[in-house]
């Protein structure tokens, strides 16, 4: 397939980048500073742009088969910046024709788990509490991908972990995983290439985790 990673160098975009060029897949990224992704190999092209001009963005997303976003804040002050950066996405590949978009959110944004113990439930609170900038930015993404035209599929991970892939965790389809407490970016990246050309994925949040 032929690709388009954006945030292609924090920690899930790199990894998508880094198993899509292992895959045998062509791959776009996206960057703001070149410098900061480490992953080489043929098939990749790195171009730096301007996310917040979707004329600018279009010529990175037209012809692809697939975006794969790992777009968002990097701390509590840079919340807002997953909603409009998306909202650029989305008019640079509506204007291009390119329907499939995925992305990564995060698993407070979706559904409570039915069988979510006390504890669970009281860490939850916690977390979207303090995070409660990030967690309303992200739904704002997702409220946009929702009006969108694009066959888009949202990723909703728990705590992020920096440790090797797997290739071995647990996703639920418009739900979490019970129990479910972190999962490796570079298996969120696994996920994301998997559900790319998965058509049960279409319009859905996905939990993922261990």
């Amino acid at each position: 397939m032929n690709l388009t990673v954006l945030g292609a160098t924090g920690g899930i975009g790199q990894e998508v980048v880094r198993q899509a060029l292992a895959a045998g897949h062509r791959v776009t990224a996206v960057v703001r500073d070149p410098a900061r992704l480490t992953v080489t190999g043929a098939g990749l092209d790195v171009v730096r742009t301007d996310l917040a001009d979707p004329e600018a963005l279009r010529p990175a997303v037209a012809g692809r088969d697939a975006v794969l976003s790992g777009l968002g804040a990097r701390s509590r002050k840079d919340a807002g910046v997953a909603t409009r950066l998306t909202r650029t996405v989305l008019a640079a590949m509506e204007a291009e024709a390119v329907r499939r978009l995925l992305v990564v959110s995060a698993a407070p944004v979706g559904p409570e788990p039915a069988d979510e113990g006390f504890v669970d439930r009281i860490v939850r609170g916690l977390v979207s509490a303090v995070l409660k900038d990030v967690y309303t930015d992200l739904r704002g993404m997702e409220a946009a991908l929702a009006r969108s035209a694009t066959d888009w599929t949202v990723v909703r991970p728990p705590r992020l972990r920096n440790t090797p892939i797997t290739g071995t965790y647990r996703t639920v389809i418009g739900g979490f995983p019970p129990g479910g407490r972190s999962i490796a970016r570079a298996d969120v990246a696994h996920a994301m290439l998997a559900m790319t050309a998965d058509p049960a994925t279409v319009g859905q949040g996905v939990g993922v985790a261990y």
